[in-house]
Parts: structure tokens; C-alpha cells; sequence
């Protein structure tokens, strides 16, 4: 059975994230981690090449596998700061009016940029998924 791509690694979360050229979402970066370590109480760790996850669980597959994954993350894409929240969080009614302007996936929040958004609802957001995710946690070893 193939190993996931995407692992947690021992890479440097600020070395990782100075490399983002744009100041503005380096800035907007630095923001949405300091959200996610308070939210999680974990330290930022640097998922496959561009993943920062904060704390872990256990993902089950259909097939019966299991592969950690980070219980918030985020992303600084190329067009999106692309944030890894529960699903179920992303489909609120009251998001939409209350958020900003985002667009959203199955597992995934994409911002172009933290002024587009109210960030004390965002870190709200953060919040329930961490606390969704809490029975699931990995404890850190």
C-alpha cells in the first residue's frame, strides 16, 4: 500500500514561509499560524513541502488505512491562502455572511487575503474545528 505524499517533516516553518515573495501574505501567513497555535496549543509543523499543520490525527479511508493528518492547516497557494478546516464548519449558513469573501472546497476555505475577511469570525472558525477534532487528537509523543 502507497505511503501518503504529504507527511509531516522536520522542515523549517519560518524558513518556509520567509520564502513567500508576497509581503502581504507573508503577513497574512504569520496571522492565520499565530490563529492556529493558540487554537490547537501545538507548535507549527511543515506538512510535504507546503502544508503548515498544527497538532495531528488519525485519518480513516473507506479501504480501512489509516495516515495522520494535521488537525488545522493551511497553505499559502499560489492564488489562495488555502486553510484545512472541518468540513462541516464550511457549510454554515451564516459563514457566508459573516466571513467575507472566500470561496470554499470539500475540506477547504480559500482566502486571496486576510483584509477580505473578518478575522475574529476566522478565528472562530478555527476554533470549533480545532475543538470538532479534539476526541480524534493524536497526543504529541
Amino acid at each position: 500500500m502507497a505511503e501518503p505524499k504529504t507527511r509531516a517533516t522536520k522542515s523549517s516553518v519560518p524558513k518556509f514561509l520567509a520564502k513567500v515573495t508576497d509581503p502581504e501574505r507573508r503577513a497574512d501567513c504569520w496571522t492565520v499560524a499565530d490563529m492556529m497555535e493558540r487554537a490547537s496549543g501545538e507548535p507549527p509543523t511543515l506538512w510535504g513541502t507546503s502544508i503548515i499543520g498544527f497538532g495531528r490525527y488519525r485519518q480513516k479511508y473507506a479501504g480501512g488505512r489509516t495516515a495522520e493528518w494535521p488537525i488545522v492547516a493551511f497553505s499559502p497557494r499560489k492564488t489562495d491562502l488555502t486553510l484545512y478546516l472541518m468540513p462541516e464548519l464550511l457549510r454554515s449558513p451564516t459563514l457566508s455572511a459573516e466571513l467575507g469573501r472566500f470561496k470554499t472546497g470539500k475540506t477547504c476555505l480559500y482566502i486571496k487575503r486576510l483584509g477580505d475577511i473578518d478575522t475574529m469570525v476566522l478565528d472562530q472558525l478555527i476554533r470549533k474545528s480545532v475543538n470538532a477534532m479534539e476526541s480524534e487528537r493524536v497526543k504529541p509523543e
